[in-house]
Formats: C-alpha cells, structure tokens, sequence
C-alpha cells in the first residue's frame, strides 16, 4: 500500500501530531471546528524522515503536493503566481513539538517579476506587492538558499537612509521596487543563481529547505535543551497567503488565552498594524497591547474574543494563537497549547479544576517538578537599594544578574569560564540561542511577549526582560544608553527583572523565593494565587503518591530544613562528613596509628563526637527513619594532599628544621595511595580491614538512640553498610555489629529497633541481590556509584573529558548522573528489586543518590516499585511531586 504523504486540513485533526506536527495537526482542528482557517494541506512528518533518510523527497509525494495544489487553487479560486490574479503562499514548518523559531518559513511563494503587479492591481496598493515580493526574496534567500541575512538587512537599513527614515512603511513603492532589484542581484552574486520565476520551483525548493532545517544546528541544540527525539521529523505546511500588510485596516497579531507568564486571566497578547506575522515574533517593530485592537477594529476584537474562548474551551488549556486581519476579515493562522512559565502552569492548572475543565489529577499532568524546582529559585530582595536604568516588558519571571554581554558567542565564552552575563540584544533572533542557553537572562530593547527572546526563555526557565524601548542597544560598539545618558559597557554588572520588567545597574541583592518561605513555613498556604496552586496540587500529589520522600542530610539543621519540606525521614546521612574541620587531626591519629592501642585511643576519641551528632538528627526527625551510612571514602581523603606535604617536608629538610609530623603523614599519604581509590579501599572494605571503625560508628549510633529514647523520642536508626559487592562482607559486619547492638542496649537498659541494610552501589550487588537481601533488612541503591561502575565512568574526569560531545553526537540525551540510565543501570536496578523481594518478601527498598530527586527518574523509581526516594532536602517538594504525578502517569498508560 503507498504511503500517503499529504494531507488536506480538513483530512487531519489534533490527535495526528506524530504525522502532521503540531501545527497542522491544529490547523486541522480549528478547520473542523469551522473557524476561519486559510485553505491548505500538510507534508507530514514521514515524507521529511524518508527525504532525509535518502536526500531526495519520496517519488510519490510530488503527484501528492501537485493534486492538493490543484484542490487548494480550485477552493481559492486562484492559481499559483497567476500573472493578473496569483495566490499565494506560505511553505512553514510544524514539528510535534513546538520549536519556536528553530526552523524555517517562507511567506508569498508564488510572486515573480510578472504576478506581483497583479498582486498589486488586485489589492489597489502598488506598495503592499512590492513589500510582499521583497519579503519574498528575502527570506527564500536567506532560508532556501543559505545566504546571509545581514546582506539584505543591510540593504533594506541602506534604502531606508536614503529615504532619511528609520520605518519600513515610509518606504514607497517605487523604493521597494528598487530594493527588491539590490536583492536580486545579492542572490544572483552570493548563490550564483537567479531569483527562480517558476512559482512551483519556488514551492518545491521552500518544502526542501523546511525538511533540511529540522537538522540546522540551532534546532539540533534546542531539542537537545528540551529534550525533543532527534528522529521525529518535521511536518512542512503549505497554507493560502492571507496579509495583514495590506494597509492601516490590516495587521497581525499573537494572542493568549491567559496571560502566560502569571497565569491570570484577562487579555494578553500583541498586534501589529500593516505587518506580516514575522514582524511580530521578530520584534522588528514594537508592538500594540492585544487590548487596542477593540479600538482599531471592535468586529475583528469581538470575533477574535469569541474564538479564543472556543478554543481554550476546547482544548482546556492555555492557547497561543496566531492571526491576521486581512482589510476587515480575521483569519486564524494557528493554535497550539501555549507555552508558559512555571508560575502560570500552577495557577492555570487550578483555574481550569475550579473551572470544571479538568480534574486535579489532571492538573497534576499539567506541571512538573523542573517547574516546582524554578519556583524554589530565589527573587530581588525588595529593600534593596537599587538603580532602575529602565523598564520593558516582563516576559519570563525570575531574577538574574551577570555582566552584560552583546552576543551569543561572548555569553558561551564567559559563562564556560564560570561568569554570569546577561544577553543583551535589540532583539534576539534563532542563532542567538546558544548564548541563550549560557547567560543567566535576556534583555531586549526590542519585542513584546510573543517576540523570540520571550517565547524560547519561557521555554527555557530562563529571567527575561523584552521590549525595553529606553534603551539604545549598540551591538557593534558593546553598549547600551539608558534615559538620563546611563551607559552600560560590555563587562559591567546589570540585574534584570523578569517578574516586573525592570532592569538596573549593577548587583541586586536576591532573597529566597515565595515557594521556599511557603515550604519553610513562613507564608501561608493563601498568601497569593501561585502560593495556593503550589500547596494545592503538592497536597494532592501527597494524597495519591505510593513512593515515600525522605532526605539526604548530614546536620541537625538541615534535618531539620528537610522535614519542614515533607521529608518523612532520612534516607542517606553520610558520616564522613562529620570527619571534618577540628576532627580531621583525631582520623589523622587513627591512620597514624603505630598499635591496636593507639587506634583505639583515636577512635574512643571519635566516638562521643559522633554520638553527639547523632542525636541532634535523631531529634530533629523524631518518629521517622534516620539510614545512616558508615564510612565510605578512602582514608587517603582526610590526610593533606600529596602536593602539600611534599612541599612541607622538602621545605622542614632545606631550613635543618625537622617536621616529624609531616614526615610521618607523608609516609602514611604514599602508603595510602591508590591508582583508583574509587575502586579501592573504602566503604565495607575498610570496616573489615581497621579493626573498630565500624564498631565505633555502631556504638555512637546506639548510644545515641538510647539516649534519644531515654529523653522521652522516638529514634527509628537504620545502620547502611556501603559498597558491598558480596554478601559475605555484610555477613561479616553485621554479625559484628549486632553484638554492639545488643552490648549497648544491655548496658544502658534501653532498647532501640535498628535496622542493618546495604547500599546496592556495586554492579555485583545488584547481579547477586537474592544472596544478599538473606542478610540485608533494607537495600539503598547508590546510584551514583552504580552509575560509574556499571558505565565505567570516573565522574570527576569523564564529565569534562567527553560529556558535552557524547551529547553532541546523541550517545546520551542527558547526562546518566543527571537522569538515570533506565536502559542499564536501570536493568540492574529491576533485577536487585525482583531478586531482593523474592528472597525476603517485604524487604524495604530506596534510592539515595541525587537520582532520587530527578522528575524523570522518580517515574522509574514508582514503576518498578521502589519504598521511597531519597534527595537533598531542596528536593523534597520536587520529589513529592513527581511521585504523584508518577501514579497519574501510570494509571494514564494502564489505560491506554
């Protein structure tokens, strides 16, 4: 059966994104809802995957694109580049998932030397097709035929000097007619070709140039940021040219349902009079409040209106429209499920629930815990003394401050070395988004809401402030002139204000986000809309999650921090932390150790520290779990570095002034050394090799629960041995602790319930999990270790080695430290459940890497039926949220 390449829109609808990208698909649906679509078809997703599997376009799609040409010009009743009365058309990409700006478009295929004095008879406006022919040019120029864009700027900004304006519209007819010969011959000397005449060669070569532009590098890099398959494809869109450029009773604009950035409901969105649609979204000239059309064209604002609630309605979302008004006559250019900040997801989800649109559960779907994560981000301190040097448009909250830079290769180039800068541009444009991604936030002088810079920082999670018309931004000379003759320079410290638009001079000092004092319990649940969406839907995550959330915490107060943010316990309480600062002499003392009793002495020494530690945890997570992991760095890592003691002994040598010490601690640092000290002795290798060092840790940690209990608490201790490869080392400490355990409870008369586990961090572990859950009460995947060792990885060197081009090449889509290897480690992590389980029905299993707090990962931790997770504290929110969404997203897929 042949494959169908082209679909008409009334052929299509929205549950075809796979096939015919975003766009289509919704050009498809508002056909079908009746509401005024130009006419057209879709080349789908297929078509470009087979034209760039094999570099050419599949033979039967031409005959395809040739008969729903023929359909569309029978519907217009107009033929392509007719020389009295052409249609037109647009050539625009369409992706499944919205890639804005990341690919390219050709508006008014079908104008040549010849149509576009019909055009221009047709519409009685000489200068409207001249203006369409040389935006014609233009872009087939620079997106077709790869020629520089700065070419024909420079151009068009060369015939606008002449005219002695800086406007577009005081050029006349007979000025763009002459602008439209300079760009002719700029592609007759950069292509070494004509301008093509032939209105189908047009179409075709625009089709192929959408296709070859799914692969551009600032596409490839924008779907590596946001994570988008690289295998999809993208559907191309062949619609009926409508034009907002035809005069004052035209224009184009971009609407939302919503306002996307807080969420609040009301009119939002940006028009533009006597402009194509790229004028708006390039930010080229500065924009009209949506709200100013029903001043303009109250028919056109009521329609529109009408429309805009029909389609949130049905599709129960926040929508993002595109339109034009053609001398009267509003037509629908596209729809799609609009982008938002994290601010607005929350309060939009709760609206629609109290709306009867949706469901809570629902809602949950609707954000994520990066979203949650970017809330907990920190905002200006409002007392600060400041100084405003201007105010634009609040296109992405946050609050961001770094030196300012004026292009995207200077924001790469200083943000690798560790500075934070601030993109400043008039305005951004699609190869600005690797600097993009580099700076702390974006400033534009030029654009509105729906400009580039807003809609791909919005995506991003990125501060950014647009259309802040004080300022002069001179790219070429790395400055900007604020009102008053305020000069910022390439270099100098600026903070921008994504929430209110303001941007000022210098460092503003920044205070904890309104989430965070909400967590922490210092605003309340009502305090304002997005503070109530939060608890809202945290709580209701809480209600349905399976998954436990507890805390990766090594003091009392962030134990304490943890539990004010919903952590029901400890799951990793790392105590070689507790080995630092004026304690490192004393595990000094220990690895000196000449004899049993030197050693002992050392860790008698150590012990009451340690207990002490523990009972301020155990008081701030009183009545819940408390995993404590004995040692497990190598030793080598509490002594000076080699470097230094070197130094220090050639030194003592040089001077004839003897340094005993170091001399000593040299020896013990060579005698220590190790090739790979990550694979060498630490963790349960150094509790069975140093006699008493577990124990030492045992005898604080009972100690410390007796003394809890005593006190009138609940302490529930739970002993981790870590790094455990084979069950009998396990075996071999927990024999030796349980005699502790039971030496400690008779002498104090108190007895504490201690769990004894193991961390399944070693590839063996999780191969052999049914030996060792025999001796194990618990199992904690480190995932961390489990990821370098079941990769081969050393972390610290292979992330700056190779990383950045394994992603690249898209050997990872993300980093495995970052977001599990559900493929790999994730394979190791199902069979130590299953086998673990099997032996000892019941057995409690977590995760206490970092792991544990990633959204993506948290979904793989509820599928394969994980107790809990375990993540720094700052995490707890995230992880609770997404171990509820986890239970709506499966109960989705059972469904399905």
């Amino acid at each position: 059966m042949t494959t169908k390449y082209v679909y008409h829109f009334a052929e299509g609808n929205r549950g075809l994104k796979d096939l015919l990208g975003g766009k289509g698909a919704n050009l498809a649906e508002m056909t079908n809802l009746g509401l005024p679509v130009p006419g057209g078809f879709t080349i789908t997703t297929e078509a470009c995957r087979a034209y760039l599997a094999e570099g050419a376009e599949p033979k039967s799609m031409r005959d395809e694109v040739t008969e729903h040409l023929a359909r569309l010009e029978q519907q217009m009743g107009k033929n392509l580049g007719d020389p009295t009365d052409p249609l037109l058309v647009s050539v625009r990409s369409g992706a499944k998932f919205s890639m804005p700006g990341m690919m390219e478009t050709v508006l008014n295929i079908g104008l040549n030397d010849t149509s576009v004095r019909g055009l221009a008879a047709q519409a009685g406006n000489d200068r409207f097709g001249w203006d369409s022919y040389r935006r014609l040019i233009q872009m087939f120029g620079k997106t077709v035929l790869g020629i520089n864009g700065e070419h024909f700027e420079h151009a068009l900004d060369d015939a606008k000097r002449a005219k002695g304006t800086t406007n577009d519209l005081d050029l006349h007819a007979e000025d763009l007619r002459g602008v439209v010969e300079t760009f002719k011959g700029i592609i007759a000397d950069q292509s070494g070709r004509e301008f093509p005449q032939d209105p189908r060669e047009q179409l075709d070569l625009a089709i192929n140039a959408v296709f070859d532009s799914w692969n551009a590098p600032r596409a490839v890099l924008y779907r590596r940021q946001e994570r988008i398959p690289a295998d999809l494809g993208t559907a191309v869109n062949v619609v009926a040219m409508v034009f907002g450029n035809l005069g004052m009773d035209s224009g184009t604009g971009v609407a939302f349902t919503r306002d996307p950035a807080t969420g609040a409901q009301g009119v939002y969105g940006d028009y533009l009079q006597n402009a194509q649609g790229e004028d708006v979204v390039a930010g080229i000239r500065n924009t009209l409040p949506l709200a100013e059309l029903e001043k303009l064209d109250k028919a056109c604002y009521d329609q529109l209106m009408s429309i805009m609630e029909k389609l949130e309605r049905h599709y129960k979302d926040l929508c993002d429209i595109e339109f034009t008004i053609e001398r009267g006559k509003l037509w629908m250019l596209q729809t799609r499920v609009g982008k938002r900040t994290a601010a607005a997801a929350f309060v939009i989800a709760t609206q629609l629930v109290d709306e009867g649109l949706i469901d809570l559960d629902e809602a949950l779907t609707r954000v994520n815990g990066a979203q949650l994560a970017q809330l907990m981000f920190p905002t200006f301190e409002e007392e600060a003394g400041r100084e405003r040097i201007a105010t634009g448009i609040a296109a992405s909250p946050g609050a961001a401050v770094g030196h300012a830079v004026f292009d995207s290769a200077r924001a790469e180039e200083l943000a690798a070395t560790g500075q934070r800068v601030i993109l400043v541009r008039r305005e951004t444009n699609p190869d600005d988004l690797p600097g993009m991604i580099a700076a702390q936030g974006i400033l534009t002088s030029r654009g509105g809401k729906t400009s580039h810079a807003a809609v791909v920082a919005r995506g991003m999670g990125k501060t950014c402030v647009c259309g802040a018309e004080e300022l002069d931004v001179d790219v070429r000379g790395r400055t900007f002139v604020g009102p008053h003759g305020v000069v910022v320079k390439e270099g100098d410290l600026i903070s921008i204000d994504g929430t209110t638009g303001t941007v000022y001079s210098g460092e503003v000092p920044v205070q904890p986000s309104p989430v965070v004092q909400y967590f922490e319990g210092t605003l309340a649940a009502d305090a304002d809309p997005l503070i109530a969406a939060v608890h809202r839907l945290v709580a209701h995550a809480d209600s349905l999650r399976r998954l436990g959330v507890r805390a990766n915490s090594d003091t009392p107060e962030d134990s304490d921090r943890a539990r004010r943010f919903g952590a029901a316990g400890i799951g990793l309480c790392r105590t070689e932390h507790m080995f630092l600062g004026d304690r490192r002499q004393l595990v000094e003392a220990l690895i000196l150790a000449d004899s049993d009793e030197d050693r002992q002495r050392a860790l008698d020494a150590l012990e009451p520290l340690q207990r002490e530690d523990f009972i301020g945890i155990f008081a701030a997570m009183d009545g819940l779990p408390v995993t404590i992991r004995l040692l497990d760095p190598p030793l080598h890592e509490f002594l000076p570095d080699l470097t230094e003691l070197s130094v220090r002994v050639a030194v003592a040598e040089a001077t004839n002034r003897p340094d005993p010490d170091a001399v000593r601690l040299l020896a013990a640092v060579h005698r220590l050394h190790e090739q790979n000290p990550m694979l060498g002795l630490r963790g349960v290798r150094l509790g069975l090799v140093i006699p008493g060092l577990f124990g030492m840790q045992v005898r604080a940690i009972a100690h410390a629960a007796a003394a809890r209990k005593r006190a009138g608490g609940d302490p529930r201790p739970e002993i981790m041995i870590p790094l455990v490869g084979a069950v009998q080392e396990l075996e071999l400490i927990r024999d030796e602790a349980e005699v502790i355990l039971r030496e400690v409870a008779e002498s104090s008369g108190v007895e504490v319930r201690t769990l004894i586990g193991t961390m399944i961090e070693v590839p063996r572990a999780a191969l052999t999990a049914g030996q060792i859950a025999e001796a194990a009460e618990f199992f904690s995947f480190g995932t961390n270790d489990l990821t370098q060792m079941g990769w081969g990885f050393s972390r610290d060197d292979v992330e700056a080695a190779f990383f950045s081009a394994y992603l690249d090449k898209g050997i990872f889509g993300v980093s495995p430290f970052e977001s599990l290897d559900t493929e790999g480690i994730g394979r190791l992590v199902r069979i130590a459940v299953e086998e673990g389980r099997a032996a000892r029905p019941g057995l409690k299993i977590g995760v206490c890497g970092e792991h544990g707090g990633d959204p993506d990962s948290v979904h793989f931790f509820h599928r394969v039926g994980l107790d809990y997770v375990s993540c720094s504290p700052f995490r707890v929110p995230v992880a609770r949220l997404e171990a509820g969404r986890a239970v709506v997203s499966a109960e989705g897929s059972d469904s399905r």
